[in-house]
């Protein structure tokens, strides 16, 4: 029993969820990150649509684009 409990333990501390990538506008003036590159949001980017993480969109105070929640 203890040798349960002590895998069970050590598995759900190390077990990490996949990091999430997003895409955002390259220009200076996002403000929404989006989870498909193929969203209807990107549309009217001008720059480059660069795929990052969700960690690091949140980081720059972006936020989810409306059409995609």
């Amino acid at each position: 029993m203890k040798y349960t409990l002590l895998l069970f333990f050590v598995f759900a501390t190390s077990f990490r969820p996949p990091q999430t990538n997003v895409y955002i506008c390259g220009s200076n003036g996002a403000k929404k990150y989006h989870y498909k590159e193929t969203c209807r949001g990107l549309s009217s980017c001008r720059s480059e649509t660069v795929k990052t993480s969700l960690k690091q969109a949140q980081g720059l105070r972006l936020t989810l684009c409306g059409w995609e929640d």
